[in-house]
């Protein structure tokens, strides 16, 4: 509106792309993947009653009775879970009384953990209190690939076959 044209030689319309256009042209599944997620927030003074689903990131500062599945979990200082938790990554400030099943897991030195954790990595600050066992799980390795030399062989036998 207040801008100023560079001076040159041809006074051609500056040309302006409807945003619509734009979106239009995007499938709906890869604008979703692209919109950042926010994290979702229970504040201090909630308590939930109940199991909690979700695939994005939470982080609990209130009191949650019940199963946690979720993406990312954070328990601040002042939450608290009671009940299993299954997450990629789990980061503990607070307290947790239930299984934990993550990829990762950080216990901050305020963290009190009640209840086994099974993990692929487990870190520990100095402080934290942990009464359970760590059991470590590894992915299974992908199922075996046969060697191209012997796909090769197994076609040229089928084609003789057929």
């Amino acid at each position: 509106m207040f801008s100023k044209q560079a001076k040159s030689g041809s006074k051609a319309p500056a040309r302006i792309e409807s945003p619509s256009t734009s979106l239009t042209t995007a499938s709906p599944d890869s604008a979703r993947r692209t919109t950042p997620k926010v994290a979702s927030l229970l504040s201090a003074d909630l308590t939930v009653e109940g199991g909690i689903i979700g695939e994005g990131e939470l982080q609990i500062d209130g009191v949650v009775r019940g199963d946690v599945r979720v993406g990312r979990l954070t328990v601040g200082e002042t939450g608290h879970v009671e009940g299993a938790v299954f997450a990629d990554i789990v980061e503990i400030r607070g307290r947790i009384v239930g299984s934990i099943t993550s990829k990762q897991v950080r216990l901050y030195g305020t963290a009190y953990v009640d209840g086994d954790i099974t993990h692929e990595q487990l870190a520990m600050e100095t402080g934290a209190f942990f009464q359970g066992r760590s059991l470590k799980f590894k992915r299974p390795p992908p199922p075996a690939q046969p060697a191209p030399a012997a796909a090769a062989e197994t076609l040229a036998i089928a084609a003789s076959a057929g």
